[in-house]
């Protein structure tokens, strides 16, 4: 027997997810006047003196306004709940909630979820969500050129059939867990089909606000839909302003300009900030992995799969990474507690694999390959290779630009000489390194929900092919909650004692207002948007 949920698929696979969220830190940003309206020689835009502005400081800018077109989550950050709603929502807590979609079922084999859509949602244009809108972003996202990932997700969709205006049933080629969850991110955007083909340049969403001005290298201005079919935002604009530099969004902070750090990029800096009558902190978790990635020799890339969509060029780094004691010798080199102290100011977590504290799979994993030093080079001289040199490409993120340089120095102390070669992001290092995995080892914060899949997937960037938790991660996907539990945390384990890549901290969300506004969520379990609909100010 099936059940209608207002919250999520039925409950025996659903009570457990605290998901979220590449790089939303790594995505993880103008200028105002001292009551927090933006300006028009800043923004471009027209700006009402007596408007309600909201002006948010961020790191990493989108290169388009589509965010279903790149891997990166900085488009979504800005535009995800804001301009684009997708049919469930994740709470704080994680678990699924209505938004597009007022309710829903799941069919006793967990193949077909039937999707009863919220009567009053319409587009920006007044047209109405619908289910054959629904029905033409899948296929839009099945058949056009998409981020590879979101085409993954579609991928297990085997048809979507139009009931009636509001009720779409879509059936998945087999049972999958993580699949609704999903659908909460860009993969479920439902974007008005008659803006697809301008959706680089123009917003075309159903949410709370709409697009202004978008000045590329310097922010995007979003304004009220006025004709909002839910509960309105409490702004009459809200700009995202970007920073390539955290000292100088820190100084826009200090000097009213901005009315919220999204991600505080200078964690050295949060004394700054100790005034409570002018500002108010907030320091919590979030699920994004600081991730040194490795290049595990690339050896499984399907460079000749006839299915042009799945093939992956050949580039396997340095062939000394596919030998698990050398991943481990790199894995000992480094002092991780050391990197955290050093690179963010102790603000963290240490985690030892793919899984955050707010996993329902966790376990503490960070006494697998501890930090040895002289452990790290035997290691080494072992596999013959006790002079090494690998080509270390980062993103030009703040938190990884700052890691690249100690990670460095203690690889240089075992004898890995690593030539640092920062990339920025979101291109070239997107197109690089996650598209061609042109790398032998690189830093990025992975954000993605339950991201331990990630290495289920041999053609994804690290390149890491382990038949067992390949099957551990299908198998877990399509069972219960239960054992969606114990055999993730199975492949947890595995990847970290495979030395699969080292994770050298878990982001913490350092959030800095003005003193006033509230409604900014301690924890970002959802680290793929900046979601502003819940923000006021006093």
């Amino acid at each position: 027997m099936t059940k209608w949920a207002g919250t999520s698929r039925p409950q025996r696979k659903v009570r457990r997810m605290a998901v979220a969220a590449l790089a939303a830190v790594s995505m993880a940003l103008t200028a105002c006047t001292g009551g927090g309206t933006p300006t028009p020689s800043v923004t471009g835009a027209t700006v009402d003196p007596t408007a309600k502005s909201l002006v948010i400081g961020a790191t990493a800018e989108p290169a388009t306004l589509d965010p279903t077109a790149t891997d990166g989550a900085a488009g979504t950050q800005a535009l995800l709940y804001n301009v684009y709603e997708t049919l469930v929502k994740l709470d704080a807590e994680g678990h699924p909630k209505p938004l597009l979609a007022q309710a829903w079922n799941a069919s006793p084999d967990g193949l077909t979820y039937t999707f009863k859509l919220n009567p009053a949602a319409t587009f920006s244009d007044g047209t109405k969500v619908t289910a054959q809108a629904v029905a033409d972003n899948i296929a839009r996202i099945q058949n056009e050129n998409v981020a590879p990932k979101l085409k993954t997700t579609m991928a297990l969709v085997s048809s979507a059939a139009v009931v009636d205006d509001a009720t779409i049933d879509i059936t998945l080629t087999k049972p999958s867990v993580r699949w609704l969850y999903e659908m909460a991110g860009a993969a479920g955007i439902v974007m008005n089909p008659a803006g697809f083909a301008a959706a680089g340049r123009q917003t075309a969403g159903s949410g709370p606000l709409t697009l202004d001005v978008w000045l590329p290298g310097d922010s995007i201005a979003l304004k009220k839909n006025t004709a909002y079919w839910g509960t309105p935002v409490r702004f009459d604009a809200v700009t995202f302003r970007y920073f390539k530099d955290p000292g100088a969004m820190t100084a826009s902070m200090e000097t009213g300009q901005l009315d919220i750090i999204s991600n505080l990029q200078a964690p050295e800096t949060v004394e700054q900030f100790a005034d409570t009558s002018r500002f108010n902190v907030i320091q919590g978790s979030t699920d994004g992995e600081v991730t040194l990635a490795i290049n595990n020799g690339g050896e499984h890339s399907n460079v000749d799969d006839p299915d042009p969509e799945k093939r992956v060029p050949r580039n396997p780094g340095n062939p000394a990474l596919a030998d698990v004691r050398v991943r481990k010798a790199i894995t000992m080199a480094i002092d991780r507690q050391a990197l955290l102290d050093t690179v963010w100011s102790g603000k963290g977590q240490l985690i030892g694999s793919m899984v955050v504290p707010t996993d329902p799979f966790y376990e503490d994993l960070t006494g697998v390959n501890p930090y040895n030093p002289d452990e790290a080079r035997r290691l080494l001289a072992e596999a013959g290779h006790p002079k090494l040199t690998l080509r270390l490409r980062p993103a030009a993120l703040p938190y990884a630009s700052k890691a690249a340089q100690f990670v460095a120095s203690q690889l240089a102390a075992v004898g890995i000489t690593a030539t640092v070669d920062e990339l920025g992001f979101q291109q070239p290092w997107i197109s690089t390194v996650m598209g061609q995995a042109d790398y032998d080892l690189s830093i990025i914060a992975h954000v993605e929900p339950h991201d331990i899949f990630t290495f289920a997937n041999p053609n994804y960037y690290w390149r890491y092919n382990n038949p067992d938790v390949t099957a551990l991660a299908a198998s877990a996907d399509a069972g219960s909650q239960e054992q969606y539990v114990a055999e993730l945390k199975q492949a947890a384990r595995i990847v970290a004692e495979d030395a699969a890549a080292v994770w050298l901290f878990a982001l913490p969300n350092l959030v800095v207002a003005k003193q006033g506004i509230t409604g900014i969520p301690q924890n970002a379990n959802s680290s793929l948007s900046f979601d502003v609909t819940t923000i006021a100010r006093a």
